[in-house]
Formats: structure tokens, sequence, C-alpha cells
């Protein structure tokens, strides 16, 4: 990576308790291949050349980050969540420092360095970049009893993935005023395209899930063993994206 995307931020949201899991803890400390799930994405975020701190948002009694080894990185900041995602990211922008800023989220752990350097590389020359994969199956709309209405034009439908990536400042203000507003913020794009910035689609690796039911942890463990099956294949190679 060249010296201008040195010192990048990352933000990752860690405050939740993915009540959908159905778990006896919040979704992101279930294991995986050995590891949390955070720590396989704090681990990918670090392991980045470009980025330099990662502040994460913890929810207020958080019992679990401080067993983590990965807790004692001097690279990591931790901050108190809110009690919504943007509220935790608007909380760990106050500290950040340098220019831009990834948000990530944390149950995210297949996230590869190939799609961070494709991200980090769009995001630089516009108003900020999400990564985002294509809808694949036909989409379909319904009422509120659960009938079909609509079939959609899945063309340009892309699902929004994370890292999302943005200047410091613009961020910011674009959360606080949505905040203030009342405004329905899904994610940190939402906050820049209401606040009137053109935001970049960035195409990433589907297998870059969020794990959210129970189904989707031994899904996220295969992705993290084919990623660690290619390192094996190419000992020698670049990262993965590199040239």
């Amino acid at each position: 990576m060249t010296d201008c995307h040195s010192g990048l931020t990352a933000i990752v949201p860690a405050a939740g308790i993915g009540s959908r899991m159905g778990a006896d803890c919040p979704k992101q400390y279930l294991t995986l291949a050995g590891k949390t799930i955070l720590e396989h994405t704090l681990g990918c975020l670090l392991s980045h050349p470009a980025i330099a701190r990662v502040i994460v948002a913890l929810a207020p009694h958080d019992e679990w980050f401080e067993q983590l080894a990965v807790a004692a990185d001097p690279r990591i900041l931790r901050v108190e969540g809110g009690s919504e995602r943007a509220c935790s990211v608007l909380n760990a922008l106050h500290v950040a420092e340098g220019k831009w800023v990834l948000v990530h989220d944390a149950a995210r752990p297949c996230l590869t360095l190939g799609d961070l350097d494709a991200l980090i590389a769009s995001a630089m020359v516009c108003d900020g970049a999400i990564l985002g994969s294509r809808v694949r199956d036909t989409m379909k709309r319904t009422d509120g009893a659960g009938n079909i209405v609509a079939t959609v034009e899945r063309e340009q439908l892309w699902h929004a993935l994370t890292p999302q990536m943005f200047p410091t400042g613009t961020l910011k203000r674009a959360l606080e005023e949505g905040l203030a507003l009342g405004a329905l913020i899904t994610d940190e794009a939402s906050a820049m395209e209401r606040a009137g910035f053109t935001v970049k689609m960035v195409e990433g690796r589907a297998d870059n899930i969020k794990v959210t039911r129970p189904e989707d942890l031994s899904l996220a463990e295969l992705f993290l063993q084919q990623q660690s099956a290619r390192q094996l294949v190419r000992p020698d190679s670049p990262a993965e994206g590199q040239p």
C-alpha cells in the first residue's frame, strides 16, 4: 500500500446482543474455527497495512471482550457503544483520528484483504464507498400478510456489505444530523445518502456474510476454512488481491 493510505481507522460496532442467535452470549463471542467471531473480524482488519487503529464500541457491561487475547493489542481502542448501531459508530467517531474511517460489522468474520484493498482504492477518489454483492435471486415484494404483490427487477440491486469507508468528519456530521432528525439510519451509507453525498458501490466477495442466525455459523466456518486453504496453497504469494 502507498503512504497516502497509511493511518486509516477502522470502527467495529460490537454492542449488540444478537438475540436471533438464541445463544447465552452476544453472537460476536461465539466460536468459529477455534476463535470467536470478533477475533476473526479484528484479526483481518489489524492485518491490513493501511489500518493503524481499530476502535471497538462495546456494550457498557460487556464481560467477554477483556478475555480475548486480541484485547491487549495496543492498536485497539475501546469506547462505549450505544443503543443503536449509529450511536455506537458516532461514539467511536468522536475519538477517531485521521481523514478516513472504515466501519465494519463485528459479525462479518470472512472479510478478505483483497476486498479491503478494492474498497480503499475506490473510496479515496469519491465521497466514500461500500462493499456489496449483486443480488442473484428473483426478488419479491410482499404485503403485510406475506402475499406477493410484485416481482422486483434485480438488475441494479445489491446486498450492502461492510466495511463502508467515508471521510471521518463528513460521516460524523451526517450521522449527527440524521439522528437529530430521527431519520432511519440502517448503515453508514444511508446517512451519507440522506446528506446528499454520492456513495460508490464496490463489488466484493459474496462470502463476506454477516452471522445473524444459527445456520450462518457453519457457513461462515466453511468460508474461513476455504480462506485458510487458499493461503496454504500459495504460502509465498502476496496477500489476496495484491499483484
